[in-house]
């Protein structure tokens, strides 16, 4: 199935018209994107500019928001929630409460999206707190380093039988060795509270090997934090970081694969959701 040029324009007129033709140059745009097989509920502390800091994607599904220079906080994904009509309810990973809305920090064990928006942005993914879902963060349209941080790899898969979570017979969430061990060693703290001193460990190496680009213990910096101006993010759930992944920036749609960005989305069926009511599906050809 292919989609017509018409249909495309259609499309893009009827994104600028809900998310606003004018996006300030100290804003970031953010689409934060489900690759899952199941149903997800992303969380966002602060949570102001996104939705109130929680909502649901179902598979393939995507949510776009703008948050201002300025903004510091963390994203990650809840998975088994049950939330009522009222947005209330307990989730079996993830959760920052019993609401679907988060004020809080996520519980542990959860992968962790740390991004600080200035003149030059800093972000990471972090397992330092634990394992539930691969994902990603890919600077869209920006200046600098601008690498893609992330974890591909599905630790439920290999995770160490000590550090694993199980619900409904499956491994669900993988603990880092902190949360199971308390020791100053996996910990990081008292004599272990610096980078001379707090080094790789058995576990921390194996979250490492599998997820190179992303934090595996609490000074694991050198390859784990990115910087770049100017960017638009994309925070995809369940996701090849080759995979192809879209932003719409001064009224252009632009789309990254493994050669950089351009400007079609290639071939693949992507959801996207503006605002709470508005959804469309596209499939388009590079």
């Amino acid at each position: 199935m292919t989609l017509h040029k018409n249909l495309l324009s259609t499309f893009l007129l009827l994104h600028l018209f809900i998310i606003g033709a004018k996006v300030s140059e100290s804003a970031r745009i953010f689409t934060i994107v489900n690759h899952c097989r199941e149903t997800i509920w992303p969380a966002v502390i602060p949570g102001e500019y996104f939705n109130g800091g929680g909502f649901a994607l179902k598979p393939g599904q995507s949510l776009v928001f703008t948050a201002p220079i300025g903004w510091s906080g963390r994203i990650w994904g809840r998975t088994g929630c049950n939330f009522d009509k009222n947005g209330n309810g307990p989730c079996q990973t993830g959760s920052c409460g019993n609401s679907l809305k988060c004020s809080g920090a996520g519980k542990p064990p959860a992968s962790l999206a740390e991004l600080t928006l200035a003149a030059l942005d800093f972000y990471d993914v972090s397992l330092v707190d634990g394992f539930n879902l691969p994902m990603s963060v890919t600077p869209l349209n920006g200046k600098g380093n601008c690498s893609i941080a992330g974890c591909d790899s599905d630790l439920r898969n290999s995770c160490p039988s000590e550090l694993a979570v199980k619900g409904n017979g499956r491994t669900v969430a993988c603990r880092s060795a902190c949360d199971v061990f308390n020791t100053d060693e996996y910990c990081c703290r008292g004599n272990y509270g610096n980078p001379s001193t707090c080094q790789p460990t058995y576990y921390s190496k194996k979250f490492k090997q599998a997820c190179p680009t992303s934090y595996s213990y609490a000074y694991d910096d050198p390859t784990s934090i990115f910087t770049c101006k100017g960017t638009d993010y994309v925070v995809a759930f369940c996701s090849s970081r080759k995979q192809p992944v879209c932003t719409y920036h001064n009224r252009n749609l632009i789309c990254s694969d493994s050669t950089g960005l351009r400007p079609s989305m290639g071939k693949y069926w992507w959801t996207m959701i503006l605002g709470s009511t508005f959804a469309i599906t596209l499939s388009i050809i590079s």
